[in-house]
């Protein structure tokens, strides 16, 4: 299925490839770089570029290029789902993906992929699966392997491997049994300058880490799971339950894993955090106005943090003096980017952007105003109105569960037992 893989930094230098069959020369990523040319931005490129005797399918992530190349013609979505795993190992494995965390580790990068793709088919991408076969690199364990010449690379298969549970290894035991549930919602909306939302969907997903003696068997159940429009699972959950009793059962895998992705696409329900005030004049005179307020609204009634502010101006724009009532702004004159990072938005409080732009003498003036790109987090918030229900566990040990205390936030919910 796979033949090769490269991944190339952000100049377009190809610094790792890795070949699972016949060798393809590296000449192949001409035309990724071709069609990498003939676009704007990064994520405008190609995921699947058709090549005459090719396919090279590619993701952006951690601001690198993953280059998969293919003979045969393949389920793009599953090669995608591939890549998107390996870097998810990789920042497990290294804490971050970037080029020099993955040139200090090429020996464990290499193996990783040995164990990861078997002549081109995926084997082992568990990540507990993967721990047990390859050691995470360490000051003491790479000391030691020097000294005695010895490898990450264990000796014996993992056990997980030789059960029906192969996402979690067996024996596991811990003084302290607890697991943590994150619920992160992303909110991607388009808000006219009237403050009308033209168009909102929520991208959200359930992140957790268990730690917890034996094999448990957990339920866990929404208040509300209708709100749901798009949902994606991690391979423990027992898919035939939740379409017939909309409940999660799954035997977890041990550690941080994210247990599902869902996707709600209806406008009405979801509510937009902020509004923005924003007043842009161009004139001929080579001169402008720049004038930007931004505030919580009052039904929220939560602390926005993190808050930033993008636009992108006009090519004939040379250099902006603005003066922000809070927090600090950046402009890149070659780009022609505007940053203004805000951070914390309380309640009652409008900071605001004033400042003149300075234009190409002469030039026209631009037929619209530049859109505003506003990013910002929300802690122990769940925009879509998604709440947890209930858990209950079930194991060998536990049957079920007994003294099981909930420490219940918003956007958070830890079980203790």
């Amino acid at each position: 299925m796979i033949h090769s893989l490269f991944i190339i930094n952000s100049g377009g230098d190809v610094f790792m490839e890795k070949h699972w069959k016949s060798v393809i020369p590296r000449s192949i990523c001409d035309y990724f770089f071709d069609a990498q040319r003939n676009v704007q931005t990064k994520d405008d490129i190609p995921p699947v570029i058709p090549t005459p005797h090719h396919y090279l399918i590619s993701i952006y992530k951690c601001q690198l290029y993953f280059v998969a190349v293919v003979m045969t013609e393949v389920s793009p979505l599953f090669v995608l789902e591939f890549l998107h795993r390996v870097v998810d190992t990789f920042i497990d494995y290294f804490s971050e993906c970037t080029e020099s965390i993955l040139k200090e580790h090429y020996v464990i990068v290499y193996e990783l992929l040995d164990e990861m793709l078997d002549n081109g088919f995926p084997l082992a991408t568990e990540s507990n699966v993967l721990k047990e076969l390859i050691k995470p690199p360490n000051i003491l364990r790479t000391i030691a392997n020097t000294v005695t010449g010895k490898s990450n690379v264990s000796e014996t298969l993992p056990t997980g491997q030789l059960s029906n549970i192969p996402w979690r290894r067996t024996g596991v035991k811990y003084t302290n049994n607890e697991a943590y549930f994150d619920v992160i919602e992303e909110v991607d909306a388009i808000i006219d300058r009237n403050g009308a939302t033209v168009f909102a969907e929520i991208q959200g997903y359930v992140d957790c880490c268990v730690k917890l003696t034996g094999m448990p068997d957990l339920t866990l159940s929404f208040m509300n799971p209708r709100l749901l429009d798009d949902v994606s699972f991690h391979p423990c959950v027992r898919f035939k339950r939740w379409e017939a009793e909309r409940v999660l059962s799954f035997v977890p895998p041990d550690g941080n894993f994210r247990l599902m992705s869902y996707h709600i696409g209806s406008q009405g329900i979801v509510a937009i955090p902020l509004y923005i005030k924003h007043n842009i004049s161009f004139r001929e005179s080579g001169s402008g106005r720049l004038e930007l307020n931004v505030g919580p609204k009052q039904t929220m009634g939560k602390m926005v943090e993190n808050v930033v502010l993008e636009m992108t101006m006009p090519k004939s724009v040379l250099n902006i003096s603005l003066h922000p009532s809070q927090g600090k702004y950046t402009f890149d004159p070659h780009s022609k980017n505007m940053s203004w990072e805000v951070g914390k938005v309380e309640p009652g409080k409008t900071p605001s952007l004033k400042g003149s732009i300075t234009t190409q003498s002469g030039s026209s003036v631009p037929d619209a105003n530049p859109p505003i790109t506003v990013q910002f987090t929300i802690p122990q918030l769940t925009v879509s109105g998604l709440k947890v229900n209930r858990l209950d566990m079930y194991g060998e040990k536990y049957k079920p569960f007994k003294g099981v205390k909930y420490i219940t936030k918003a956007g958070r919910f830890q079980v203790r037992t």
